[in-house]
């Protein structure tokens, strides 16, 4: 039998409104209002600012190690700002500026961060998951919840949030083919920031972007640019809209760059060169949409320094709850609760061994 070929369709758009230097093009930009636009500035400068807070502290001693936004804040907000509060959101490990957008306090994290599992609590009315550490974990679970939703023909969507390393694993692929195949309301957000780790991105696939991807499923897939909060936004408004009328899910790689370590306990310079990081210090994403502001005379430098001011205020009384929370806390007897309404006797015997452990190297201590 002769070989025959099969037509396929194969393309997939690339979206950038701003350029490096801010100038706008005015035919794509999406409809906004000032005070929208100003929010996302404030949203990517308190983001900014709390990962260089958060920063300082772990090099002081004052919470563990954590991963650093620093460079991907356009990529989270300018997709997270399209979500309602009834839908859901879930974050890998690096969306400290999604994570705040949807009202988490700034306390929260650093108090989560310092090691202490109070401070992943969710607020009852606030549908996010936790973070995410193991790759890629967290997309089933998202898709999962949108089976849930499309079931009981709610208008809700699901958007998670992934890095580029992610889309080697089988979670990826498993999601985005169920995601397809039932038509769920979901919103696959990949971050590819160049590195995993210290895995260059051409080392995780032959594929020319991680967008055509969706190729593969049959659903929609676009690469924006991850560093232009309002191509973000543009792209997944019109992918949360197909999702929430039924249309199914799709895939945006959000091409963007991490400016520091992948997490607190790594050195980049080990695996990567600052030329390269120099090139994507170019297109910061902050000073970028600052410019745009500045020009459209939305924003000024006095307004600048007076938000300065009034994030380092709220972030110094965040800091202040944070460790007035801690001083409460800190016995390791806690460890035992919030996960059974009644523990199962093998834990009720280590809880009691552990708390007649605590009494005798107390009496130890005072002898």
């Amino acid at each position: 039998m002769p070989r025959k070929e099969i037509k396929l369709d194969h393309s997939i758009e690339h979206l950038s409104i701003l350029d490096e230097n801010g100038r706008l093009d005015q035919d794509l930009m999406p409809d906004l209002s000032k005070e929208q636009l100003l929010r996302f500035h404030r949203g990517m400068l308190l983001a900014r600012r709390f990962d260089e807070r958060l920063l300082l502290l772990q090099r002081q001693g004052h919470i563990g190690t954590f991963a650093p936004v620093k460079g991907q804040e356009a990529a989270q907000i300018g997709a997270v700002a399209n979500l309602k509060a009834e839908d859901w959101m879930l974050p890998a490990f690096r969306e400290i500026a999604a994570i705040l957008w949807r009202g988490t306090l700034p306390s929260a994290l650093i108090i989560f961060n310092a090691g202490y599992n109070e401070g992943g609590k969710i607020p009852q009315q606030q549908r996010d998951f936790p973070n995410a550490v193991p790759v890629a974990s967290q997309l089933p679970h998202g898709v999962g919840i949108a089976y849930g939703i499309k079931y009981r023909k709610k208008q809700e969507v699901v958007l998670t949030f992934f890095g580029d390393g992610a889309t080697s694993e089988g979670d990826f692929h498993e999601a985005l083919n169920f995601a397809a195949v039932f038509e769920v309301p979901a919103v696959f957000i990949c971050q590819n920031n160049h590195w995993a780790i210290s895995v260059p991105r051409e080392k995780q696939t032959k594929s020319k972007t991680l967008a055509q991807k969706a190729l593969a499923y049959g659903i929609p897939g676009i690469q924006v640019d991850g560093n232009d909060v309002l191509a973000v936004y543009a792209a997944t408004q019109e992918a949360v809209e197909r999702a929430r009328s039924g249309g199914g899910p799709t895939l945006i790689e959000c091409v963007t760059y991490r400016l520091t370590m992948h997490t607190t306990v790594d050195d980049p310079t080990k695996y990567r060169q600052e030329e390269e990081v120099k090139i994507w210090e170019k297109r910061d994403p902050l000073p970028r949409f600052q410019k745009f502001l500045q020009e459209a005379g939305h924003l000024s430098e006095k307004d600048i320094d007076d938000l300065e001011k009034e994030i380092k205020e709220h972030l110094d009384t965040e800091w202040s709850e944070a460790q007035q929370q801690m001083e409460k806390m800190g016995n390791p007897l806690d460890m035992f609760e919030h996960v059974y309404a009644q523990l199962p006797p093998y834990l009720q015997e280590q809880k009691e061994a552990f708390s007649q452990f605590i009494e005798a190297q107390k009496e130890a201590d005072h002898a």
